[in-house]
């Protein structure tokens, strides 16, 4: 973060500084967190309160941490500067708001926005980089992509950053809105729009409507990356001000791929970009899907001035989307296991359950290890059906449900028909354990895919340590 005094911070958040033994002037430059156990000397701690428990109450921790001053929303007994707020939420993205503003105008940050219902996390790692190749770059950690999390990655911009990629998720209209508010984008980025938290949104038209927001308010010098594959997408051009760039594997899309390969080591292809140069593309991410993701990523890092061949540079660096994201692990007799269950949308689900009929066509039996897909309301039963029906038409050798809230993959598959005892259910990730560790084979491919929600990314990592 840049510097500044605690009067300053105060102003900023519209909160009452009770500086203790501190004079208002001290200068405070340490990021911003609301977990205490990640505060490091010179930190700003944020209370915030929570559904489960209450930031005041690790105050106390935050301080033997060294934090040098904590934003709170009632005056706490500590021995550290404090201001104290109406909400804390508020005055951490008030901050964000004051921090952007003071170094965008020195003149050198470019800012990157990035929204869509899959890949936000993926296209946010391969952007990041390739601008790290050219200037200071900020990013989210993980998926810090909501009120809390996209200030706390805004805070940490300097005087010397360039870029700042911005990922800014959703679960209802107007949050992305307000993200942009902090933090304006140069570059609006649209990746997809799917039924991923469908439920929360109530509905995919409502989902339409918020994922806009990101290019609803850039201004006429401002860049919309929109991926021409998605008609939804695609009718957000109407939408802008902004001057429209087009990525996808379309023709006509002015940031594309070609010669697509994919294999069990990633995938191969062809970029193009609208000066008319291209180049080929070792790209180490699973899933032929995630070519979309570096489509977007190689267009945003394009408009920035970035050079084909750092393009391609960053974009080969990469080796994983994230973890728990299409994550390679195991390799003891020659069984790979693809641990992909941080998140999981029915865009997610087929992508990722197409790819493993793709790799695993090469190296021997398929296994898919699949779990509940969260937050899609009156989509749920629908959408788990279609999955259980897709994993028996490609040809997935063994099917295996996790927990009940998925049961119905499980069920679809056997009234498919054409299976015999190639569908097992579970109700525990411990049972799909003690049967896997049984059943899988050498030359096995394993899937395991699930929203975070039905906790199967712990049972990859399991599978993972035993065939590593």
């Amino acid at each position: 973060m840049i510097d500044l005094t605690l009067s300053e911070i105060a102003a900023a958040t519209d909160g009452r500084l009770i500086p203790g033994s501190a004079d208002a002037g001290l200068v405070v430059s340490g990021v911003a967190d609301t977990d205490s156990r990640l505060v490091t000397p010179g930190d700003i701690f944020v209370a915030k309160p929570g559904e489960e428990t209450d930031g005041h109450l690790f105050a106390d921790a935050a301080v033997a941490n060294g934090a040098a001053l904590l934003i709170v929303e009632r005056e706490l007994a500590v021995a550290v500067p404090q201001i104290v707020v109406e909400d804390s939420v508020t005055a951490l993205g008030a901050l964000a708001t004051e921090v952007i503003t003071r170094v965008r105008a020195l003149g050198r940050l470019r800012i990157v926005g990035i929204t869509g219902s899959n890949g936000k996390t993926t296209t946010k790692n391969l952007l990041a980089a390739v601008l790290e190749r050219v200037g200071e770059t900020v990013s989210p950690k993980a998926s810090f992509n909501n009120e809390v999390g996209a200030p706390i990655t805004m805070l940490r911009v300097t005087n010397e950053t360039r870029f700042l990629v911005a990922e800014m998720g959703a679960s209802g209209i107007g949050e992305i809105a307000r993200l942009i508010r902090m933090a304006k984008p140069d570059i609006g980025v649209v990746l997809k729009v799917g039924l991923a938290h469908a439920g929360e949104f109530g509905g995919i038209e409502a989902t339409v409507t918020a994922k806009t927001e990101m290019v609803s308010e850039l201004l006429p010098e401002d860049v919309a990356v929109l991926n021409l594959d998605d008609p939804r997408v695609a009718g957000m051009a109407d939408a802008t001000r902004a001057r429209v760039l087009w990525f996808g594997l379309d023709d006509r899309a002015t940031v594309r791929a070609t010669d697509i390969v994919a294999t069990a080591s990633g995938t191969a292809f062809t970029l193009h970009l609208p000066d008319g140069s291209c180049a080929a593309v070792r790209f180490k991410v699973l899933g032929e899907h995630h070519v979309m993701n570096a489509l977007a990523a190689a267009a945003a890092a394009h408009e920035l001035g970035v050079e084909i061949d750092l393009i391609v540079d960053g974009l080969q660096s990469v080796s994983r989307a994230e973890r728990w994201r299409m994550e390679p692990l195991g390799g003891r007799d020659d069984v790979s296991i693809i641990n992909d269950a941080y998140n999981a949308s029915p865009d997610s689900m087929s992508a990722a359950i197409r790819t493993l009929a793709q790799i695993g066509a090469e190296r021997g039996r398929t296994i898919a290890v699949l779990g509940a897909m969260s937050e899609l309301g009156d989509w749920a039963g629908e959408e788990h059906d279609r999955i259980g029906l897709q994993v028996v038409r490609l040809g997935i050798g063994r099917l295996v449900v996790v927990g009940p809230e998925a049961r119905r993959m499980h069920i679809t598959a056997i009234n498919e028909g054409s299976w015999d005892g190639e569908s097992v259910y579970f109700a525990t990730a411990d049972e799909a354990f003690a049967y896997l560790s049984a059943e899988i084979a050498p030359g096995d491919t394993v899937l395991v895919k699930s929203s975070n929600a039905a906790g199967l990314r712990l049972l990859g990592d399991r599978l993972g340590e035993l065939y590593a």
